[in-house]
Formats: C-alpha cells, structure tokens, sequence
C-alpha cells in the first residue's frame, strides 16, 4: 500500500460543491433584493432624511447583490490534511492482570 492510504484523513479543509455554492450565492442575492424592495416600499411611506437613506440604499443594494453573488468560492486547498500517526489512539487487547480473570 502507499503512504496516502494508510493514515486517516481530514475533509473540514474540502470545498462545497459547485451546486451548494451556486445555491448560496442564489440565496444572497435573492436576500439583497429582497431587502432592496423593502427598502423601496419603506421610502415611499417615510419622510425626511430616513426617506433619502433608503432611497440610497435601493438605489446600491442591486450592485452589491451582483457582486456577491458573482463571488465564487476561491478558497485553495492542499488537498485533505492526515492526521499524525502518534495522535491515534491504539487499540489492544486486554491483560489477566487488569483485574479480570483471563476475560478478554
């Protein structure tokens, strides 16, 4: 056997999958504009400065929302990370000794 397959691997450092980061970047966008709209609606019944702020932020919100949903996840990895052999802990059988009468 070679050396990758005899120690245990860690997959926290994996990349989502293509679907799963399609799926979040959907999300967010849907969420921005969603906002956007609330927004909107919320300039249309306030006054004052507040009125302009959220007319501001609708105005922004769509070029935010493009933006974050075109950023893809650009994480690299090295690949999964073993573990260190002396970390495992080791299995073994049983002595009489340890209190047990040659029960295994």
């Amino acid at each position: 056997m070679n050396e990758h397959t005899d120690l245990p691997v860690s997959i926290t450092s994996a990349r989502v999958s293509h679907s799963e980061d399609l799926r979040r970047r959907q999300l967010r966008y849907l969420f921005s504009m969603g906002l956007r709209t609330v927004c909107f609606v919320l300039a249309i019944v306030t006054t004052g400065p507040l009125r302009w702020s959220l007319v501001a932020a609708a105005v922004f919100l769509p070029y935010i929302a493009v933006v974050l949903a075109n950023a893809k996840d650009r994480r690299t990895s090295a690949g999964p990370a073993s573990f260190p052999v002396e970390d495992t802990p080791l299995l073994g059988a049983r002595r009489a000794s340890d209190g047990e009468s040659g029960k295994v």
